[in-house]
């Protein structure tokens, strides 16, 4: 596999507090990083113009704002996201599949009616801070995490949802359940060399998610908080084609 094609299995996290440093940092990194994600935290300090300000620097999107709602609001949340040409957004597979489906045929009829290429439509399954014991204590669910996600992943596929975003511990059921075609984007990634510490519990290395079967892993702070994120950057990129070679 060439490098230019495992970028584009890369996706970074810009979870910086201003337009300057994410434009810094695909500047710097769009040369090793594929797909470059804006969530909730950029997305509402400079909103929608760092769509196109990304996108003219030859970098591509995903809109990580987890839409969950009613499915009219939804599906018009996504047609607006459709409009600005991003890659790849998501959902919430827990708003179930009215809302789902309502989301895949607005994304479909705008693309269609702009004549635009249509984004890759994720369905979140079970978010990578939560364990077996949160699910069953405080949100009450009978399910353990790994069964939990199998459902949502079962349940975005037969709403015809692209694919899903699952934490890389998952990847195996998820495939073996709904397919080689069932597009797995994965958080909780990272480098064996990460000293970084969050959040996410159910993590592993981009190789190990690869490996298993991920379309794209995604990376963030072990990236963007290095002193030398183009090293950071290319020392990812050198493992997964090492290990693919």
């Amino acid at each position: 596999m060439q490098p230019k094609d495992m970028k584009q299995k890369v996706c970074l996290a810009l979870d910086v507090d201003n337009s300057e440093d994410a434009l810094k940092l695909v500047r710097l990194l769009k040369n090793y990083v594929g797909v470059f994600k804006i969530g909730s935290h950029l997305f509402t300090k400079v909103g929608p113009k760092i769509i196109e300000d990304i996108r003219e620097l030859g970098g591509e999107v995903f809109l990580d704002l987890k839409y969950h709602d009613i499915p009219n609001t939804v599906a018009n949340a996504v047609r607006m996201a459709t409009r600005t040409g991003v890659y790849i957004l998501n959902i919430h597979a827990s708003g179930g599949c009215d809302m789902m489906r309502a989301a895949v045929e607005a994304a479909e009829t705008e693309a269609q009616k702009r004549h635009i290429r249509k984004p890759i439509l994720l369905a979140v399954t079970v978010l990578t801070s939560l364990t077996d014991r949160i699910l069953s204590d405080e949100l009450r669910v009978k399910h353990d995490v790994l069964n939990q996600v199998v459902h949502f992943a079962e349940l975005a596929k037969s709403a015809g949802i692209d694919g899903c975003v699952a934490s890389p511990k998952e990847i195996l059921a998820i495939r073996k359940t709904c397919g080689d075609d069932f597009v797995i984007l994965t958080p909780g990634i990272r480098p064996v060399w990460s000293t970084a510490k969050d959040d996410q519990r159910r993590i592993t290395t981009p190789i190990e998610a690869i490996n298993s079967g991920a379309n794209f892993i995604v990376i963030g702070r072990p990236i963007v908080k290095s002193e030398d994120p183009v090293k950071a950057a290319k020392s990812v990129i050198n493992e997964l084609l090492q290990e693919n070679a």
